[in-house]
């Protein structure tokens, strides 16, 4: 454990995270349930993939041999709907009708499309030559049966869900979402629409902390606001040990009277990895684990709760999904106003995005102090300010993590 005075980076912060942390175990789901899911292993195709050879778009099936002395008349065998192939070949010197996605019968080689040529009670009148496999989907074309699909630690969009399921996938071993309880400190916290005493506030990190573990694919669990009392707060954080993957609390991180988390580590054996980061806001920020179970203490004020869940629980939240690259993704924007720098902390500043032509431009929301989360709740992306002298001038390039 270092001391507050000994404060590490950012990036060293989250390399501690990352080598602690590791995937949970994989569980079966059904393809129509894997959305948002991370694979748990490689899925496999279970057939060819197109399973036969199909027509790419409206047309008719011919033998490419057939039309090489074109103009031609063909006469019209047969007419093939997707579902329903053809019952036989096509014979030398004849042409089928074939619907997109159609089965191309033996014999045929090529598809022409429809707006190639005519037919009329003669035949099939094609007018140039048709090279051999032309419009034809060949079997197996995108995937053979047994091929990999997609490898582990691969997130289940729309296009991975309608890829798995076209190649036959009905089941899919999957990363268990990580279940999070959230525990949140402070005497003077209320429930939102209770009426406020004197010193006391809206409890609202525990709504956050939820939201925010939902979209990075974690299962939260509110376990309520515990107030200034030591023996309580034992008696939470012993139940939330034994039931969760991840344990996330809001305040009780600095230094104070009142700030007692911390405090109950060495009664739970509980290693502390870190506690103290150079940034802003977010400075006493705390790391640690048990066993292999990851446990953040962070900041009660709001938007700190904000800025450390983006940097270091959602990283942690992605690396036991088992997702390859779980550190931030960060985009790319030009700056509307200058930017003051910090000497000595890398600062997380809110902003606003729009669009001049191809450039995102980030505007710097008025009021950036750690407790104005409805000033932080406009914005939509957090700018990352590297501690230095100066300022970033207005134009330069940003780095931002969107929101």
């Amino acid at each position: 454990m270092q001391p507050m005075s000994e404060l590490i980076s950012v990036a060293e912060a989250q390399r501690l995270v990352l080598e602690r942390v590791n995937p949970i175990e994989a569980e079966r789901v059904p393809i129509e349930r894997a959305a948002g899911r991370v694979l748990g292993e490689a899925a496999l195709a279970a057939v060819d993939l197109p399973p036969f050879p199909s027509s790419a778009m409206d047309g008719f099936a011919v033998r490419s041999g057939d039309t090489a002395a074109a103009p031609v008349t063909l006469p019209v065998a047969g007419r093939i709907a997707a579902g329903s192939p053809s019952r036989g070949p096509l014979g030398p010197g004849q042409a089928m009708a074939i619907s997109t996605g159609g089965f191309v019968p033996d014999g045929a080689d090529a598809v022409v499309p429809v707006e190639l040529v005519q037919e009329d009670e003669t035949g099939l009148h094609v007018r140039e030559p048709v090279l051999p496999g032309a419009n034809v989907r060949l079997r197996g074309g995108d995937a053979s049966a047994g091929e990999t699909v997609l490898g582990a630690g691969a997130f289940l969009g729309p296009a991975q869900v309608g890829a798995l399921a076209a190649a036959g996938v009905s089941e899919v071993r999957c990363a268990k979402r990580p279940r999070v309880g959230i525990l949140v400190t402070g005497s003077e916290l209320r429930p939102p629409g209770q009426p406020l005493a004197p010193g006391e506030i809206y409890e609202s990190n525990g709504l956050l902390l939820a939201a925010a573990c939902q979209t990075a694919g974690a299962v939260p669990a509110q376990l309520g606001v515990v107030g200034d009392d030591v023996e309580q707060l034992e008696r939470e954080m012993e139940r939330a040990l034994l039931g969760f993957d991840m344990l996330v609390t809001s305040g009780g991180a600095s230094v104070g009277p009142h700030d007692l988390v911390r405090a109950t580590f060495p009664g739970f054996r509980i290693e502390e990895v870190f506690w103290g980061v150079r940034v802003k806001p977010g400075k006493p920020v705390c790391f640690a684990m048990r066993r292999d179970h990851p446990i953040f203490v962070l900041p009660g004020n709001p938007v700190s709760v904000l800025v450390t869940f983006e940097l270091f629980v959602r990283p942690a939240i992605s690396a036991l999904l088992g997702l390859p690259d779980p550190l931030p993704a960060y985009s790319h924007g030009v700056l509307a106003t200058a930017v003051p720098r910090n000497p000595y902390r890398d600062e997380f500043v809110r902003a606003r995005t729009r669009r001049e032509g191809d450039t995102v431009v980030l505007d710097l929301l008025a009021g950036q102090d750690s407790h104005m989360i409805v000033r932080a709740g406009r914005s939509d992306a957090l700018v990352a300010v590297d501690a230095g002298d100066g300022e970033l001038p207005a134009g330069s390039e940003a780095r931002y993590l969107p929101l």
